[in-house]
């Protein structure tokens, strides 16, 4: 039987913990644009250095190109 990616997909955004992590990440984007760190569309990500979305201490935080930090797995 053939993977169901599209269930699989939608269950994954679903989940409370997935929520919280992509809230996570957009609160700590929005505080480096009001910052002056970031503007939109400047090709810059805000890296979690530990990889845990939730831990936004500012000392975890750093700001990287897009092609840097969707790379890093």
């Amino acid at each position: 039987m053939p993977r169901d990616y599209k269930a699989e997909y939608s269950k994954f955004q679903s989940s409370t913990a997935s929520k919280r992590d992509r809230a996570s990440r957009n609160k700590v984007r929005r505080a480096a644009e009001r910052s002056g760190r970031v503007r939109k569309g400047d090709g810059k990500d805000v890296d979690h250095r530990n990889g845990n979305p939730r831990d936004n201490r500012s000392g975890n935080l750093r700001v990287v190109s897009r092609s840097y930090n969707r790379g890093k797995r």
